[in-house]
């Protein structure tokens, strides 16, 4: 097996107006992943109530899309040393096509949340290999003066999905399945823009992909997130049922994990980055960031809908305050760390206000203030800024030209895997936390309340006093308690960040060690190693 390709041989091949030409159709294809998920955020309260879900499929539509995307990031990533990179990112638009599709014209909750799995897939894709295109574009020195197109794809539709998804819901004649429509003629154009201007060579090499190692780390969690997602409202916690998922998830993981250090030729997880500190300690953070920021933040639009009664379209407008904080705190932590080199001291800020912002969050309900709200969403989405993609930037610099991709790919890895496991976590906590404070306030009014124990979300704006009052307190104080669960998780993730190593930002793609023949040749293959 040979080393796979470096980019800074492939960068002379295309002219800066060739770049910029390929670059269209890779930024249409990465706004179109970008918007599955922010799109459907303000339409989800919708599409539950009208296909009479409960709050358990709530989290699952998201699930559901994170989980498949996190499990096929890493083998689309291995797929494209084997196949043409076009042909790949083409591939992945089908798929994220079809599940579209099927997402639109689903006519009940399961077929939804099938449907977003397979949206998933594509997504999964289309995350993974635009980064390795563009790599393969332009040299590692030249891809710093078109980060700023990247930034902007990723602005827009963050801003835009929601305000585009609210407006749909909320525009007669369109409806909710259109938010999952809206994508398709998107992606139509990407392809047909990629198939004009994407012009790579196909460099093949031999590679083993890891089918049974992802295959089981995939089905364990799985396993765990079933559990985590059902208990409490189809099985008890402590109950046959419920040991036995737990047993089996992490029987599971451990196959996984031997598999991924004994048997794997080429691991999807390489265990062996581990053994440094820095790697291990930001990988830690990533799944701790991760849960605390898509557990908390994904009920945020279901907050504002079911218990201060906004439509989806003003429910949209509310997360410009979070989405421009982590814009301007990227942007300005970004340039000041390429100025000086230096990046702990942003990683350390961003999770003191990433706790600040949850720990604010975690005193709001239905009759907290919207400037409040807004507040502490903008402290926090500062904080979100400045420490995702410097996690990413600290394990880049610390780590050998060989395993660059994997270990990049390895903390988006967990932290996906962080972000699914919280928003069904902390999913599980919403669903009995609102039923037990409907359940409570029923209860001193003398009314039954067994028939809300099926965790149905009811249409908040269509019930009567009192029952639209007690149901908007009990939404409203749940989702306080929710960032309040998410605070500790980011406290040990601010821990983590304590102990990484400040190594200053190297100015060459090789390490000092590379350079010279004595570089590892282990650091350039995968190897069987405990």
């Amino acid at each position: 097996m040979t080393e796979a390709p470096v980019a800074a041989e492939q960068s002379g091949q295309m002219t800066h107006r060739e770049v910029l030409e390929a670059l269209s159709g890779l930024l249409l294809a990465m706004f179109v992943a970008m918007l599955s998920s922010t799109v459907v955020t303000n339409a989800l309260p919708r599409i539950v109530t009208d296909l009479d879900g409960s709050q358990t499929g709530y989290s699952w539509v998201v699930v559901a899309t994170l989980l498949t995307m996190t499990a096929t990031t890493p083998v689309w990533g291995k797929l494209a040393d084997l196949f043409s990179k076009k042909l790949l990112v083409q591939s992945a638009l089908v798929i994220y096509s079809a599940g579209s599709l099927i997402a639109g014209l689903a006519p009940s909750m399961e077929v939804l949340i099938g449907a977003r799995a397979i949206q998933g897939l594509g997504v999964g894709g289309l995350t993974a290999l635009v980064q390795v295109v563009i790599a393969s574009m332009v040299s590692p020195r030249e891809r710093g003066r078109y980060s700023g197109y990247i930034g902007a794809t990723f602005a827009l539709a963050t801003v835009s999905g929601p305000l585009i998804g609210g407006l749909i819901v909320d525009t007669p004649g369109l409806g909710w399945r259109w938010c999952f429509f809206l994508g398709l003629p998107v992606a139509a154009l990407a392809f047909v823009v990629l198939q004009k201007t994407l012009h790579l060579p196909v460099r093949r090499r031999e590679v083993h992909v890891d089918y049974l190692g992802a295959t089981l780390l995939v089905a364990g969690v799985s396993i765990l997130l079933v559990w985590v997602s059902l208990a409490g409202t189809s099985f008890a916690w402590g109950s046959a049922t419920s040991a036995l998922l737990v047993a089996l998830g992490l029987v599971v993981v451990g196959a996984a994990i031997y598999v991924e250090a004994r048997v794997a030729v080429e691991p999807v997880v390489p265990l062996r980055l581990f053994r440094d500190r820095t790697t291990a300690l930001a990988t830690v953070a990533s799944v701790l960031v991760g849960l605390a920021m898509f557990g908390s933040t994904v009920y945020l639009s279901q907050y504002f809908q079911l218990s201060r009664g906004m439509t989806p379209t003003m429910a949209g407008l509310m997360s410009v305050a979070m989405v421009g904080g982590l814009l301007v705190s990227s942007i300005v932590s970004g340039r000041l760390i390429t100025r000086t080199g230096r990046w702990k001291r942003f990683l350390l800020g961003g999770m003191v206000l990433v706790i600040a912002g949850l720990s604010l969050l975690a005193r709001i309900d239905d009759t907290t203030s919207l400037w409040y709200v807004g507040a502490g969403m903008a402290v926090l989405g500062l904080g979100l800024g400045a420490v995702m993609q410097n996690l990413v930037l600290s394990v880049q610099n610390n780590v050998a030209q060989a395993d660059l991709g994997a270990a990049s790919s390895l903390v988006a890895f967990f932290r996906s895997m962080g972000g699914s496991i919280g928003v069904a976590a902390l999913g599980a906590v919403l669903t009995h936390q609102v039923a037990d404070g409907v359940t409570a306030a029923l209860s001193r009014l003398g009314i039954p309340a067994g028939a809300h124990r099926n965790g149905t979300i009811p249409d908040v704006s269509s019930l009567d006093e009192p029952f639209r009052s007690i149901f908007e307190h009990a939404f409203g104080e749940a989702t306080g308690h929710l960032f309040l669960v998410a605070v500790p998780f980011a406290v040990l993730a601010l821990v983590c960040v304590l102990f990484i190593e400040e190594v200053p930002l190297r100015t060459t793609i090789l390490r000092a060690d590379e350079i010279g023949p004595e570089a590892d040749p282990d650091a350039a293959v995968g190897r069987r190693k405990g």
